[in-house]
């Protein structure tokens, strides 16, 4: 019985609004929670030949591998690279930049595009929370209040009390003093002869360890990967960044190989969350997360393969933003998963997001993808636009989460209704069950493809045991299971593009859940844990798997005070609208932004 697979009527006879009768199944994730001894000994059964055969194929059984994709019938031809239809709409409220355009000049123009609200200097009596921006490093330094340098030496001194901080924070991987200080140096002459080279000279800015800057290496967040893989330069984007003169302050920490949700890294430290240093940061960007919400930086970058950049943003109160698929340079990039997994930023507010976006933006690589002629730019004081937005909710998916998530999310979205005006258009879209799993598929098949060799010639004995788990089970895939999978892909492209001839955004909760606690018995070797982590990645993989643009932003609290996100996923290049969009959702929200209990004020 286990070998007959569903049939998949074709995608032309599938019904994608409210009234569709497809139904939604509520994930059933049959893996038990493993950690310490037990999960070094799951690791070892998986990985001898013949117990783990029988093991992944019991997993797989329960998983219905077999009836979505070993023995399925799907008529749809694979779609290995997200495959766009020709851009056919218009953004309202935007500046025209060509991607040729050098840093510099982006990084110039994008100031035409920001609000006059924002840019007002911050006071220690505002009656609510807020964390400084770009713009506040920026007017600081040029009315001379502080220098780069003196603002180096403060974030060297956070670091160290964030290391000495009971539990200790864990944000970096690696800094070096000596390198920041020379940065900042340099910095602070341009500002004395009155020749800064953008808003982001002097500005503290963090990188995920999957992107190569100098002078660290990229580890990955393992113990190996570095050793087999050498820097040799920066990537495209850190390229970009130091021709704007932001200073690049060290490597962040992140989830082992990027293969988990929690940011526990058994080599490098549990990321601690600052508004619960007892409960998770979110994975696998945890460190650039961390950092954004303690305010060691107002923005850093991260990379975004299965929700990694939003789901951690989200967890930690921060905005968290990844842009169509090709749209940013990965010259320079892990490639751990090279079509699911994109650059994202992660920064204190939306206008921190656009100014680090319009900065590193530009012609990707990639000849997979076929790319606008020009990016556009959101005017963010603009909100007139807003009104006519049409904003697809699928209910039953959207509810599907905790209850302080969902009463938050419906809260964020009434209002966003009531102020703009916006069309809340319901909808169905089918078959989400089945694209989790083909996610996962597709990431797992592509990263094994990457390093499979290296991880067991160099890196299994070095590797934790919620990594070594994921790297077996990544290995067990068959071409059938991974071409099936492209199908999919196929099929919730079509499911995705109908929505959007009826909407320009598709909105959900960024996670099912808010940040749970930290498990002690996880620390020294990671865990598995498949029930929590599907529930932090419901909403997000649709951004990953057909590599649409995509954001979340803070909404509120649950009880115990920890971050809520609200996501807004948009069509293929639609990044002005998103960006537009969350920030007017912003200004409805930031008076009720909480400060997280560790903070560190880097420009008092």
């Amino acid at each position: 019985m286990w070998k007959k697979g569903r049939v998949y009527k074709p995608v032309e006879n599938m019904d994608v609004s409210a009234a569709s009768k497809e139904e939604y199944i509520q994930e059933k994730v049959l893996v038990p929670r493993a950690f310490g001894i037990l999960l070094k000994f799951f690791s070892w059964a998986l990985e001898t030949w013949i117990i783990g055969s029988v093991v992944m194929f019991i997993i797989k059984w329960g998983n219905m591998i077999p009836e979505f994709f070993t023995y399925a019938h799907i008529k749809e031809p694979p779609m290995y690279y997200p495959k766009f239809p020709e851009e056919e709409f218009d953004e309202q409220d935007v500046i025209y930049m060509h991607p040729d355009s050098t840093a510099q000049e982006k990084a110039t123009q994008v100031l035409n595009c920001l609000m006059d609200c924002t840019s007002r200097k911050k006071t220690e009596n505002e009656p609510f929370f807020r964390r400084w921006t770009i713009r506040d490093f920026s007017r600081a330094y040029v009315s001379g209040e502080v220098t780069p340098t003196e603002v180096a030496e403060r974030f060297l001194s956070a670091v160290e009390q964030s290391i000495k901080h009971s539990p200790q924070m864990f944000i970096f991987i690696s800094y070096n003093s000596v390198d920041i200080l020379k940065q900042a140096a340099e910095s602070t002459s341009r500002y004395k002869r009155g020749e800064p080279l953008s808003v982001l000279d002097g500005v503290p800015i963090a990188v995920k360890d999957e992107i190569d800057c100098l002078p660290y290496p990229t580890t990955g967040g393992t113990k190996w990967l570095h050793k087999v893989r050498k820097v040799t330069g920066d990537s495209t984007c850190i390229k970009q960044l130091r021709a704007c003169g932001a200073v690049l302050v060290g490597k962040t920490n992140m989830h082992e190989l990027g293969v988990g949700t929690t940011g526990i890294n058994p080599h490098y430290g549990a990321t601690r969350n600052p508004y619960d240093t007892e409960r998770i940061s979110g994975g696998s960007s945890s460190g650039s997360a961390a950092a954004v919400s303690a305010g060691l930086c107002p923005a850093t970058l991260g990379v975004d393969g299965g929700g990694s950049v939003r789901m951690p943003a989200a967890l930690c109160g921060v905005t968290g933003f990844k842009p169509t698929y090709g749209r940013l340079c990965h010259s320079g990039v892990l490639p751990l998963n090279w079509t699911v997994g994109m650059l994202g930023i992660l920064a204190s507010s939306v206008e921190d997001v656009l100014i680090v976006y319009a900065a590193i933006v530009g012609h990707s690589l990639s000849k997979s993808v076929s790319l606008p002629p020009h990016i556009r730019l959101p005017l963010l004081e603009k909100s007139e636009g807003i009104r006519d937005l049409k904003l697809a909710k699928y209910t039953k998916w959207f509810d599907d989460c905790e209850d302080a998530v969902r009463s938050a999310c419906y809260k964020a979205l009434n209002l966003i209704k009531l102020h703009y005006g916006c069309e809340i258009l319901e909808v169905t879209l089918p078959e989400l069950e089945e694209m989790r799993r083909a996610h996962y598929i597709t990431i797992g098949c592509e990263c094994d493809s990457s390093f499979s060799h290296d991880f067991k010639n160099v890196g299994l004995a070095k590797s934790g045991g919620d990594a070594r788990v994921q790297l077996s089970a990544y290995s067990s895939f068959s071409s059938r299971e991974f071409l099936n999978a492209q199908r999919h892909k196929s099929r919730q492209m079509h499911f995705h593009m109908e929505i959007f001839k009826k909407a320009s955004v598709i909105v959900t909760p960024t996670t099912g859940r808010t940040a749970y606690p930290i498990q002690k018995d996880a620390l020294k070797y990671g865990e598995i844990d498949y029930g929590n982590s599907a529930e932090l990645m419901r909403y997000q993989l649709a951004g990953n798997f057909l590599g649409l643009p995509a954001i979340t932003i803070p909404v509120g609290y649950d009880a115990s005070g920890m971050p809520i996100g609200l996501q807004f996923i948009g069509r293929p290049w639609s990044e002005a609208t998103l960006l537009r969009l969350a920030c007017a959702t912003e200004v409805l929200h930031y008076q009720e932004y909480k400060q997280p209990k560790v903070l560190y004020n880097l420009l008092k």
